[in-house]
């Protein structure tokens, strides 16, 4: 059983409204009503449990009547409920629509990773200093660490939902981020590896030509956009679901801060053709992200909006007859 906590405060003369609204919706729960309650902002204190698949109708109808603007809405999770009745409600009024993603939540998920403190770019330095000792080091254990440090995914996907949403704002925050981001990473990391080059640090392996690690990286192929297209369709639906286990191999399968480690390192060591070979694979594991970001996106959308409208089909042939 899936429900969410959805705590707001109404004006009074909207709070009849909300009341009716909340109260003749099956896939609302515990609803309790503290008239004068809350403070800042001031209004009635209202407070319910709501089916997940449910939920995205019922905030849909909120905001339509614009209590978001005029008192306020908090959405939680709820991590744990006991109650028959919430059970039998989600198998009898939703069907397979309970399972059905909430999309403000999902949202939230999303917005929360586009925020580009100094720590983010902090992130991204230390994770392409992690990749260049792999590359040099032919660790491969080191260049998965260097993966999962990275935050750049978070931008990626960032600009994917400013795409689906046509905000141009979070578009251009987001690649001026993942742009500034890389750029800082690839100059740091450059003379990093300046100074593993000056005292002879590399592994011998690496000096005589063995570079199977780098070789990965700087041979972009159809491997490589495959990778890229599977690990953003899975990035998306993790978020969607919630599930950190699989956004985690996300992190693992996306090579785009080993890429620009191995701008850096190229660069370094003047190996001009593998430069150029992780700079393509940067551009396509990038690209292909947010296209793909952007479709599964937009896809999950229309399934779950064709199962809500077969779900309402019955009814509404009902209604006319």
């Amino acid at each position: 059983m899936d429900l969410i906590h959805v705590r707001a405060v109404s004006p009074p003369g909207l709070t009849d409204r909300v009341v009716a609204l909340l109260a003749d919706d099956p896939c609302v729960l515990n609803l309790i009503v503290q008239p004068g309650a809350a403070r800042n902002p001031d209004g009635d204190a209202i407070a319910c449990d709501v089916l997940t698949g449910g939920a995205n109708e019922v905030l849909r109808e909120l905001r339509e009547i614009r209590l978001d603007q005029l008192g306020s809405v908090v959405v939680e999770p709820v991590d744990m409920a006991f109650s028959g009745r919430a059970e039998a409600g989600g198998r009898d009024e939703l069907g397979p629509l309970a399972r059905a993603p909430v999309w403000e939540q999902v949202e939230a998920r999303i917005r929360a990773e586009a925020r580009y403190p100094p720590s983010f770019y902090l992130y991204m330095v230390v994770a392409g200093l992690i990749g260049s000792v792999g590359i040099v080091t032919n660790s491969q254990i080191l260049i998965v660490g260097a993966m999962v440090v990275g935050p750049e995914y978070g931008a990626i996907v960032s600009i994917a939902l400013g795409i689906d949403r046509g905000d141009r704002v979070t578009i251009r925050r987001g690649l001026k981020a993942l742009g500034a981001g890389l750029l800082l990473t690839v100059v740091v990391t450059f003379l990093f590896s300046l100074v593993i080059r000056g005292f002879g640090f590399q592994s011998k392996a690496f000096e005589a030509g063995l570079r199977p690690v780098s070789d990965l990286i700087n041979t972009p192929n159809f491997f490589s956009v495959a990778v890229a297209t599977l690990a953003g369709v899975v990035g998306i639906v993790s978020l969607t679901e919630a599930r950190t286990s699989a956004l985690l191999g996300v992190f693992i399968s996306v090579t785009t801060i080993p890429a620009a480690a191995a701008i850096a390192v190229s660069v370094a060591f003047t190996s001009w053709q593998e430069a150029w070979g992780s700079l393509v694979q940067l551009l396509v594991n990038i690209v292909v992200l947010i296209l793909v970001g952007t479709g599964t996106l937009r896809c999950q959308r229309a399934i779950w909006r064709r199962v809500a409208q077969k779900r309402e089909g019955p009814v509404g042939e009902a209604g006319h007859g």
